[in-house]
């Protein structure tokens, strides 16, 4: 049954047979369901509506409206690029990702920090490993009011993505030393995207300001698709006047400093921040533009671990440990991919050695910069 179809009403049915047998009279009700008929085949051009059922994904990803032609895979007009100043590090991922708004739908943007979306919103994320696409992820705002999850595993000929298994596929492209890009299951989503506040992630304020960090970590792609002036010229969002700036940066004191806290912004944040499940850890990871500047810092430097990690040294006692970046516990969890010990601790199975880098740079120099 196509989508025009299961709109028709028996009173349009009627209409359509008495044309068919020749007759030029409509019934008042053959009209109204004619005009019925246009107004629903409008909803659906709009993308108002969702022809899966409830909870239910789309079989191909090429039926969750991200293509104009899925033939050629030329992705639809009305789905807006973007492109997060502070990515998720995922084993080296090349990365495409797309929003659309429902046609009249608006962002209510009045918490800086989560914002809240209209009904019908969609995102799309696809991942790429050495110019091959692996999976494209989907999320879906629904009727109920709750996101749907889903995610599409590319076939070898890269035609078409079809639904991957609820649990997920961990084998879905060999990255070399027998470790494996995983496509996650569903629960696997919702672990994170719903650790926070808000569900969806790395489309927000800071991550979409137009003055991009052009040094964060592999962020390079941070300068291209939409930004917050865009969302605000097109009356896309509201609620921005009650934002401390529209223009948000991270405020450090130095640009070391700035270049590890958008790192743990948008890879470590979405978990550890005031208003998730872990907030009672007191380490705050995320850079919320409603907290005083320097929250993160004054959260982790100095600060003594609350349990030691299973892999954990014994002598790692402080999350950061100033000038000793070897007994530093923040450092040893992002350094490591033992699953006990590993942060994030999921996403990625191997160790982000340009930041790790940069982490122990900013450490080292802790304690010459605070007079220790």
């Amino acid at each position: 049954m196509s989508r025009i179809d299961a709109c028709t009403t028996e009173e349009g049915k009627e209409s359509m047979v008495r044309r068919e047998s020749g007759s030029s009279t409509f019934s008042r009700a053959g009209m109204l369901a004619a005009a019925a008929l246009l107004a629903c085949a409008i909803i659906f051009a709009e993308g108002q509506a969702s022809s899966h059922a409830l909870d239910t994904p789309p079989r191909l990803l090429s039926e969750t409206g991200l293509y104009a032609d899925a033939g050629a895979l030329v992705v639809d007009p009305r789905n807006l690029p973007f492109s997060p100043q502070y990515p998720l590090w995922s084993d080296s991922a090349a990365k495409s990702r797309w929003i659309r708004l429902p046609s009249g739908g608006v962002i209510d943007g009045s918490d800086a920090d989560a914002w809240t979306f209209p009904i019908g919103t969609r995102f799309w994320k696809e991942f790429s490993f050495e110019g091959h696409r692996v999976e494209t992820r989907y999320m879906e705002l629904q009727a109920n009011g709750k996101w749907l999850y889903a995610s599409y595993e590319w076939s070898p000929d890269g035609r078409d993505a079809t639904l991957a298994p609820d649990r997920g596929r961990r084998d879905a492209f060999a990255l070399g030393h027998g470790r494996f890009h995983g496509i996650p299951g569903t629960a696997d989503c919702k672990v994170c995207h719903q650790g926070g506040p808000a569900e969806v992630l790395g489309f927000s304020t800071l991550q979409l300001s137009p003055a991009v960090d052009a040094a964060a970590l592999h962020g390079a792609s941070g300068a291209a698709g939409i930004k917050l002036d865009y969302l605000i010229a097109n009356g896309l969002i509201k609620g921005y006047e009650r934002w401390p700036s529209l223009a948000p940066v991270i405020e450090a004191r130095s640009k070391a400093e700035r270049l590890v806290l958008g790192y743990l912004h948008g890879n470590c944040g979405q978990c550890h921040n005031s208003r998730a499940s872990l907030a009672n850890l007191g380490m705050f990871l995320r850079e919320e533009l409603l907290l005083l500047p320097g929250s993160v810092v004054e959260t982790i430097v100095g600060k003594p671990v609350k349990k030691s990690a299973p892999g954990q040294s014994a002598d790692a006692t402080y999350r950061i440990d100033p000038g000793h970046p070897e007994r530093s516990a923040l450092l040893q969890r992002l350094s490591s991919r033992y699953p006990a010990l590993q942060m994030p601790p999921l996403g990625t199975v191997l160790v982000d050695d340009e930041a790790v880098a940069v982490v122990t740079k900013w450490i080292a120099e802790l304690k010459v910069k605070e007079g220790q």
